[in-house]
């Protein structure tokens, strides 16, 4: 079968692979993927790689490099093993990535993405969404219903993101918020907000092309690029006694964006650390014990969050399909995929890749 595999940093290959060959566990799904988004996590791997991605035998589930790449997709299920029956053979299904023991400290409380041991499909799994066929545990597959798209299903995983960063900031019908970084991530937070009811949402982002995105998203968000906008002013202006916003969504992983986010929140306001940094940030705690702030960072999600997701998407109330800038065929995903992402000047903001 054809395969989208990482091999090392800028060295990610289209090749053909074994299909799965061994007899399906009892609690094992097969699978045939449908359409993968190309995450953050898999451009860091292409630039600076390997880093999530094991070099040496992962301890829990013992994959390796070469890595399938792909843990945001929708597949069709293929065949079950014995003890599974929430799925059957030609059902869809939205793919909850994350592997991780039942019985440890963390999986006895349910908090399966915090095991220190976890491991994911398409990062430290021996099959990712980027191949033809997979193998995944059955509490990874999540069936959909008709109502929502093959797209969508593949989108569940980086909405759960976005979802889980609104919770964690407390955001609720008339929050004042501010999403601070739009590419995928922040775009959906951006979408999420609106769906929560959210009564006044600013967006900061310096990218001019993802600045138009946001308005082409949620037509009454308030964007800003902070290289041309003194962004705590701004906010101040437009906010109740220019106290500033409820909630404030760090999306896009930089320093300078995490400490806008402190500067702008309220007194005892939420700061959400949802994008990923690759390096330390500076910042400045004397700020956040004088505004009495929360600061919450996530990992993940709560793997339970899928059902949610996936009703939130049928409602109509979350199109998350509006995110997508394109759709590729596998032997394109090197080009119009992971270099067209990092185009800094480009107009991508996700790309899908057809599978099957």
């Amino acid at each position: 079968m054809k395969a989208v595999r990482f091999h090392g940093q800028k060295d990610i290959r289209v090749e053909e692979v074994k299909a799965p060959q061994a007899a399906l566990a009892a609690d094992d799904v097969l699978i045939q993927p449908l359409v993968c988004g190309i995450c953050g996590t898999d451009l860091h791997e292409y630039v600076s790689g390997a880093i999530v991605t094991p070099e040496t035998p992962h301890p829990y589930t013992g994959a390796q490099n070469p890595q399938i790449l792909g843990h945001e997709f929708s597949a069709v299920v293929v065949d079950t093993g014995k003890d599974i029956d929430h799925v059957h053979a030609g059902d869809r299904v939205s793919i909850q990535p994350l592997i991780s023991p039942r019985n440890d400290y963390f999986g006895r409380r349910g908090l399966f993405h915090l095991s220190p041991c976890m491991a994911c499909v398409g990062l430290s799994w021996a099959w990712g969404g980027l191949g033809q066929q997979a193998v995944v545990k059955g509490y990874n597959a999540v069936p959909v219903s008709d109502k929502v798209s093959d797209v969508q299903a593949a989108l569940i995983e980086p909405a759960a993101v976005a979802v889980y960063a609104l919770d964690r900031g407390r955001v609720t019908v008339g929050s004042t918020v501010l999403v601070s970084g739009m590419g995928p991530i922040g775009a959906l937070a951006l979408l999420a907000a609106k769906a929560a009811g959210a009564s006044k949402i600013f967006v900061s982002e310096i990218n001019p092309n993802r600045l138009a995105k946001a308005r082409a998203l949620v037509p009454d968000c308030i964007a800003v690029n902070p290289r041309d906008t003194n962004l705590q002013e701004f906010i101040r202006d437009q906010t109740e006694e220019g106290v500033g916003v409820d909630a404030a969504l760090e999306c896009g992983g930089a320093e300078a964006s995490l400490n806008a986010c402190v500067d702008v929140v309220r007194r005892q306001g939420v700061v959400v650390q949802a994008g990923l940094h690759s390096k330390p940030a500076s910042v400045n705690p004397m700020q956040w014990a004088l505004k009495d702030i929360t600061i919450e960072a996530t990992w993940c999600y709560p793997t339970q969050s899928w059902p949610r997701v996936a009703s939130m998407i049928e409602s109509g109330n979350f199109p998350v399909e509006k995110v997508v800038s394109s759709q590729i065929n596998m032997n394109d995903v090197v080009e119009k995929g992971f270099e067209a992402l990092l185009d800094p000047t480009g107009n991508e903001m996700k790309v899908l890749v057809n599978v099957n």
